[in-house]
């Protein structure tokens, strides 16, 4: 099954963070990624830019609206996914609980709409 494994995290406490300790977080990033993709359960990954970054859009009344910013004000703010093909939910939580910033946000968990699910 493939899963999705957004990463939530505060893009406060990351912009607050030392040169050192970004460095240190990008190298567990670097460590994360060569396992997965070594256990061949790796389909692919990108992490994005922050939220002030983002453009929602809303199609209201046959109207296209575009709002600067993320979808909803929240503290955590989705920064990058993994997306993963494993046998089951277990073992894509086992996954989720190794990415880095799990320790400090969190990761939800969203399996994919498989063609033949439709």
């Amino acid at each position: 099954m493939r899963y999705m494994l957004l990463i939530c995290a505060d893009e406060n406490e990351e912009a607050e963070m030392t040169p050192e300790a970004m460095g240190e977080l990008m190298e567990n990033y670097m460590k994360f990624s060569a396992e997965i993709e070594a256990a061949g359960v790796y389909e692919g990954s990108d992490r994005l830019q922050p939220t002030a970054t983002a453009t929602t859009v809303r199609v209201r009344e046959g109207k296209t609206v575009t709002t600067d910013g993320p979808y909803a004000e929240t503290k955590e703010a989705f920064g990058g996914y993994y997306k993963i093909n494993v046998k089951n939910l277990d073992e894509a939580i086992a996954w989720a609980a190794k990415i880095p910033s799990a320790a400090s946000g969190s990761v939800e968990i969203r399996p994919v709409w498989e063609p033949e699910d439709y």
